[in-house]
């Protein structure tokens, strides 16, 4: 029986366009993507590095304007349709589940989020959820087991009774791995508010 629900945030709730920021870097100049440039997103995504040496890192290598590179960034992020936030309402209303939410985000993003959405928007979201864990403020992120482990922990959460929905299959393999039950939702597929004929157990 399923008692908690862990959300992922971006293409479940907040739509992305995950080449748009690459398409703008590449306008930007910067064509390659390096090892040096992955580690140093992930290293940012973790909250183990403030944005101003995010972006320094970036302008020092390639002499973009920190404006445009800030834009080119938050590029991937789209509109969050108000149907699918009615729906997250409407479960947390019903207190039958748990919910949590679990987000590779870092602080540009939320900081964008936030500002694009305005705060009523945003704090009505928020407010669905027991925990809002962003990974730039835990210091873990998907798809490393120990981000999974440390939800569970931290709210006494009994795998085989908690169900993750993310839109990569790699994050939801991982949570697997460990017993919990997942829905790898497909985008421009599957919409969240399908979460209850999509997953005939809850």
């Amino acid at each position: 029986m399923i008692k908690n629900i862990i959300f992922d945030f971006g293409d479940i709730f907040i739509n992305l366009d995950k080449q748009a920021t690459y398409k703008a870097m590449a306008a930007l100049g910067v064509t390659k993507i390096s090892n040096e440039m992955i580690n140093v997103y992930h290293q940012y995504e973790k909250g183990l590095m403030t944005t101003e040496n995010f972006i320094d890192f970036f302008y020092n290598k390639f002499g973009t304007p920190k404006a445009d590179l800030i834009n080119a960034w938050n590029a991937i992020l789209l509109d969050f349709p108000k149907n699918r936030l009615e729906f997250l309402k409407e479960i947390s209303a019903s207190k039958k589940y748990r919910l949590f939410l679990l987000s590779n985000t870092n602080d540009l993003h939320i900081k964008w989020i936030l500002n694009s959405l305005g705060e009523k928007f945003y704090t009505e979201f928020k407010n669905c959820f027991e925990q809002f864990y962003l990974s730039h403020e835990i210091n873990f992120r998907k798809p490393d087991s120990e981000i999974y482990k440390f939800v569970l922990n931290e709210n006494n959460l009994v795998a085989t009774e908690t169900l993750f929905v993310d839109d990569l299959k790699e994050n939801t393999e991982e949570a697997r791995k460990l017993g919990i039950h997942v829905w790898n939702l497909i985008p421009e597929k599957e919409e969240v508010t399908a979460l209850f004929t999509k997953n005939k157990f809850l």
